[in-house]
């Protein structure tokens, strides 16, 4: 660590003089008790700081002791406000022989990308469409109320109620894409107004919590399909995935299920349980863990407002029966939709890849039409959608001949299929990380 210049401030305190730091210092500062970040060529010290981030103390963390700028603009809207709270941060500067990115990452991809970027905030595609949103959600609530003149006009016999758990599904499905917007603050100018129609349409519409969703979500966002950092890849032993999990079970001789069936127990598991059962305890006792009592509240109100529609019709039991119906069907709807973009993709441990890279590895696109677009909420497009988050979501199908371009520039791989055949690959790479499992556990 060498000394330089002054710094000085405009609090009027006698200016310090400027350290410089080089990659290998700052790398060295990734762990939970000390964590440092590089925006810029600067060097933040967050270690207290975490602790307090809005988006949750693992998403900073997981990128302690890396250079992070791509991360740090892809997830705020208003990097001026933010470096507000960066600036008492700063511990100094790289050394001005050390390059402007660490581990030897390609500078002229960086750059681009960085270009790419700035490209599409000049075409204002970070800019919403307030009809779009309002025609969005207000397709969400027609759906709620004619599922509920339906049931009051023609009663509750096995046909009507069939097609009331649909249109519920339907609706409790479109509500999750766009509490996904929401919580992206990729609708208002304004990350307040963000946040409280995040909780409105996550905690009212669909009886979960922002907060829960924001502090998983960003993680996945960082640090796609990433072994230890990415929460969804964390199937708690129930699976293995890509291509050195299983070789690493296998060769420890770990079989709390059998694996090479996974692809097989993988519809009795997962599609049909994730919503009801594990997201609904996780969320529930994440919101009274940390105390998250606003979210609470917005979610009693979705029960309330629930049970007050349904129970004249159907009683206690019988809503009971309906909501869990609900929960059932919309889960399997999340998962195929939610996983043909990733599982199918590389998943491994931490590799310190350039933004653009490591959000392409891990993310696959699904080909564009109006179905899918509206099936999926536009997750068709989940490459222009990683690399974007803030991004509105009617702007992808824009951005996406440049991603295409820039990719090809690289020779980064650009993956887009068929909807089936997305599908497909889910089942088919759970087969082929069962069958890597079961040659390890057996031969070596």
């Amino acid at each position: 660590m060498g000394k330089g210049g002054e710094q000085g401030g405009d609090s009027g305190e006698p200016a310090a003089q400027i350290r410089f730091y080089t990659w290998e210092e700052i790398q060295k500062h990734n762990l939970r008790t000390d964590k440092w970040l590089g925006i810029e060529r600067k060097g933040y010290n967050v270690t207290k700081w975490a602790n307090r981030h809005p988006g949750g103390q693992r998403v900073i963390s997981h990128c302690a002791g890396e250079d992070a700028p791509d991360a740090f603009k892809a997830f705020h809207i208003n990097p001026t406000l933010v470096q507000k709270f960066l600036k008492p941060l700063l511990i100094g500067e790289l050394a001005p022989g050390e390059p402007s990115q660490d581990r030897d990452k390609n500078s002229q991809l960086v750059e681009d990308f960085r270009t790419l970027r700035k490209t599409a905030e000049d075409m204002n595609l970070f800019r919403a469409s307030p009809l779009f949103f309002s025609c969005y959600l207000g397709h969400i609530i027609v759906m709620e109320v004619l599922a509920w003149l339906m049931i009051s006009y023609f009663g509750t016999g096995w046909i009507t109620t069939l097609i009331l758990a649909c249109l519920l599904t339907t609706s409790q499905a479109q509500a999750g894409w766009l509490q996904h917007d929401f919580g992206h603050l990729s609708v208002f100018k304004k990350s307040s107004w963000n946040h409280i129609v995040h909780k409105f349409v996550i905690g009212h519409l669909k009886g979960a919590s922002a907060n829960w969703w924001n502090h998983r979500h960003f993680q996945h966002h960082a640090k796609p399909n990433i072994f230890r950092k990415d929460p969804d890849v964390n199937m708690l032993h129930i699976f293995v995935l890509g291509d050195t999990q299983p070789v690493e079970y296998g060769k420890k001789k770990l079989k709390y299920l059998p694996y090479n069936h996974q692809h097989e127990y993988f519809f009795f598991i997962f599609p049909p349980l994730l919503i009801p059962v594990y997201f609904q305890i996780q969320i529930i006792s994440t919101m009274i863990k940390h105390r998250f009592w606003a979210d609470l509240a917005w979610a009693i109100s979705y029960y309330l407002r629930y049970f007050i529609t349904y129970i004249p019709f159907y009683g206690v039991l019988g809503s009971l029966c309906l909501l869990t119906f609900v929960r059932f069907l919309e889960s399997h709807w999340f998962v195929w939709v939610t996983q043909m973009n990733h599982i199918p993709m590389e998943i491994d441990s931490e590799k310190h890849r350039d933004w653009l890279s490591s959000q392409m590895a891990a993310t696959c696109n699904i080909e564009q039409s109006f179905f899918n677009d509206w099936f999926t909420g536009h997750l068709n497009f989940q490459i222009e959608h990683h690399l974007f988050p803030t991004m509105p979501r009617h702007n992808f199908w824009k951005v996406k001949p440049l991603v295409k371009s820039l990719c090809a520039k690289y020779g980064v791989h650009y993956e887009e299929k068929p909807l089936g055949k997305a599908f497909v690959d889910i089942v088919g790479s759970l087969k082929k990380s069962g069958d890597l499992w079961l040659d390890a556990y057996l031969h070596k």
